[in-house]
């Protein structure tokens, strides 16, 4: 008997990823934590019904799928880059 599975893994059949592999939304979910994106299952679910700003998704048999390679190219949007300007304490006088 083999124990749980760790849940920042996203086991696939062979052992190696692929761009083209399916993801479930778990997965998907699991998947994006490696670039800094953190959405719950349930919030990928809400995104994609509202319309939000939301990783591609195909539906097969109304349950969602996601693709590795765009997974990986939303997550890469969503970093935000530095605004110009000088940094100011909160605690300094104007």
């Amino acid at each position: 008997m083999t124990g749980p599975i760790p849940s920042d893994t996203v086991t696939v059949p062979g052992g190696e990823e692929r761009d083209e592999d399916w993801l479930t939304r778990a997965e998907a979910s699991t998947y994006l934590r490696r670039f800094g994106v953190r959405m719950k299952p349930s919030t990928l679910a809400r995104a994609l019904c509202v319309g939000a700003d939301a990783p591609p998704c195909e539906r097969i048999r109304n349950r969602a799928f996601y693709r590795r390679d765009l997974l990986r190219a939303w997550a890469e949007t969503q970093r935000e880059r530095p605004r110009p300007g000088r940094r100011r304490s909160v605690w300094s006088s104007p």
